[in-house]
């Protein structure tokens, strides 16, 4: 009797070491079994045995613009995944995104989305600088200040510095604009909430014009309050997980009161198209 409680944790023990080497909690696993290991000046390359994909060294020069925007150093090298096919990169990953980033440091690039690169679909370049612009606060944060980011900021953050706006089918500052004009806004707070699916969105491409959206709040952040008090904002996140507490220090207004003035700013903004 006394057999089968030991039976039972070496068969979670089990589990869950499957999980990290070869399952959903790979992103977090000390080892990559079945990936080379391809080392550069500014960050690491993990191909898995039968990838189809050889330039890697093209990934290492931009780590210095994503660094140059953010105005931070990564603390060590961005390690960057690319699988062989569609099926090994869902068994590893939690997410099922072009590209992914996870707290800890390591970026996930799907097999179809270099497909979609090398056809012009999409920019691998953008696309990468806006992964690794999350890697960079990941590291800046540690792995559970991470958790506690604010999601949209992140992915402001990541539109705005990888000039991303506009690109495939990213809708434009003024795009977006228009799109706010007609009732169409994602309040930040709610995105990655059970509340973001109540929210009525009527667009072409919900998630893209909610990134857009986000990357349209810190531009106007920027243009609005200046770069000073963004990098002030941005980085005193990173050891105070109060989000409102840290704006209105920062900016001296409420965020809620912030989010008013925006969309006021937006109705009376001369983007606009016919």
């Amino acid at each position: 009797m006394k057999k089968k409680p030991i039976i039972i944790v070496i068969a979670i023990l089990a589990i869950i070491l499957y999980l990290f080497l070869f399952g959903k909690m790979f992103p977090f696993s000390p080892v990559a079994i079945g990936f080379e290991r391809l080392e550069f000046p500014s960050l690491i390359v993990y191909v898995q045995n039968g990838a189809v994909f050889n330039d890697w060294s093209g990934f290492d020069t931009l780590t210095v613009p994503v660094e140059r925007f953010h105005k931070l150093k990564f603390l060590k090298k961005p390690e960057v995944f690319v699988f062989r096919d569609s099926l090994s990169y869902i068994r590893h990953s939690p997410s099922t995104a072009r590209f992914c980033a996870f707290p800890g440091g390591r970026l996930f690039i799907a097999p179809w989305s270099l497909k979609e690169a090398s056809t012009g679909k999409i920019s691998l370049e953008i696309y990468l600088k806006h992964e690794l612009s999350h890697v960079l606060i990941f590291q800046q944060t540690g792995m559970l200040g991470a958790f506690r980011y604010p999601k949209w900021l992140l992915e402001g953050i990541a539109m705005y510095s990888a000039n991303q706006m506009g690109t495939t089918w990213y809708p434009s500052k003024t795009e977006t604009y228009n799109y706010i004009r007609q009732g169409n806004f994602m309040p930040p707070g709610d995105y990655k909430t059970h509340r973001e699916k109540r929210t009525k969105i009527n667009v072409d491409a919900r998630i893209a014009f909610i990134y857009s959206e986000f990357g349209c709040i810190v531009d106007y952040l920027i243009e609005s309050y200046g770069r000073e008090k963004f990098q002030a904002y941005m980085e005193g996140l990173f050891i105070n997980g109060n989000h409102d507490e840290v704006f209105k220090k920062i900016y001296g207004i409420d965020f809620v009161r912030f989010l008013e003035d925006f969309k006021t700013h937006i109705q009376k903004s001369s983007l606009c198209t016919n």
